[in-house]
């Protein structure tokens, strides 16, 4: 990922994009508390949602998505990932013919745009994470469709990033080419990747690795809070801000492997992260807005992949209210564009917006059972 807004130790400076103001989007904030009188959303305000991000940022001719409402840029690398991985959701939840195809244009769409997932391409790849992000959406294809390329291509770009980014030495994935952090945005998600390639290969060195690095990860990178810190540097104490994904992808981690050996202590491990969000992160329950027109818009969306796995793999349905909250919430501040905002709490500005910030929402009604 792009990273924006980094707490740092000793001066390292291993900022991706800068923290520029946007303009002033502040809207009429609206009541955040769930009651009988808010209108719920159904599964076809879910076909709505995902029709109407479409439409506003897929490039119907070259299969990939634009930054922004304006259609003047493509959107980040790594975001596109996260797209594909909504387009799966979407055809997870409908099974309709057409979202197959769709699934295998944006493949397309990006490789023609990406050097053809050229791990070696350096210019196109410059962050481990970033390449990650996308060895897990290409391992979760295959398991839905079957394409032995995706599967090749994923597990290809998961031993580059596990030859240049694992320390042998001290344990922990790096983040970037130089070595500057071990990030939670690099780590977690080594877990999620090694656990689909393990879960469809059956090739025990991924489910080793993913045991080293959540080991590692837990023990380096969380506290007894469930906080998760965004980073270590060298030998200094975890830091950095909070970020939903980071939280999300604990959870997913311990969600793989709590599916797989069926530990309860994974499962208690999710299930701290996630109480910690709740508690910590949110303002009467509504998640934090994160983002201020740069990519830590579509933060929410990763979490809305895993969150939804500790709910329904996991069983916590105790969590289903808070997070029906907060997609009730977003989904009715939309705007006259069927358009959500990263900022669930009030109205989507009306002029151009970013594909980042306005994902999260479709992510998850793609996710949450309807309320009606």
């Amino acid at each position: 990922m792009k990273k924006t807004c980094y707490t740092l130790a000793l001066g390292v400076f291993i900022t991706i994009a800068s923290c520029s103001k946007g303009k002033d989007l502040t809207p009429t904030k609206t009541d955040t508390t769930e009651t009988n009188d808010v209108p719920g959303f159904s599964s076809a305000d879910a076909d709505l949602a995902y029709a109407a991000f479409n439409n506003a940022f897929y490039d119907t001719n070259n299969k990939l998505y634009f930054s922004t409402t304006k259609k003047d840029g493509v959107a980040a690398i790594w975001t596109q990932a996260i797209y594909w991985d909504m387009a799966m959701n979407v055809y997870e939840r409908t099974k309709a013919p057409a979202q197959l195809t769709r699934i295998a244009d944006i493949y397309q769409g990006n490789y023609n745009h990406y050097d053809g997932y050229n791990w070696n391409n350096t210019t196109v790849w410059f962050i481990y994470d970033d390449m990650m992000w996308w060895v897990i959406a290409l391992a979760r294809a295959n398991q839905l469709t079957g394409n032995a390329t995706y599967l090749e291509k994923a597990k290809s770009g998961f031993e580059r990033v596990w030859n240049g980014s694992y320390d042998p030495v001290n344990g922990g994935m790096f983040w970037d080419f130089r070595h500057s952090g071990k990030n939670a945005c690099i780590n977690f998600p080594t877990v999620i990747a090694a656990m689909k390639l393990y879960n469809i290969t059956k090739d025990v060195s991924y489910l080793d690795k993913a045991r080293s690095v959540y080991s590692w990860s837990k023990t380096n990178l969380v506290d007894a809070s469930g906080k998760v810190n965004d980073n270590k540097i060298g030998n200094n104490p975890a830091g950095g801000q909070d970020y939903t994904y980071n939280s999300g992808t604990a959870i997913g981690a311990a969600m793989a492997l709590y599916r797989q050996t069926n530990d309860a202590a994974y499962l208690n491990d999710a299930k701290l992260y996630a109480g910690y969000v709740k508690n910590n992160m949110c303002t009467n329950q509504i998640l934090p807005a994160e983002g201020d027109f740069n990519e830590q818009g579509v933060l929410k969306a990763i979490f809305a992949q895993y969150m939804m796995q500790l709910i329904n793999d996991g069983g916590q349905s105790q969590y289903l209210s808070w997070i029906r909250t907060n997609v009730i919430t977003g989904w009715n501040n939309r705007d006259s564009r069927n358009l959500t905002y990263r900022n669930y709490s009030v109205s989507t500005p009306s002029g151009d917006i970013q594909s980042y910030e306005a994902s999260s929402i479709v992510t998850f009604m793609q996710l949450v059972p309807p309320t009606k």
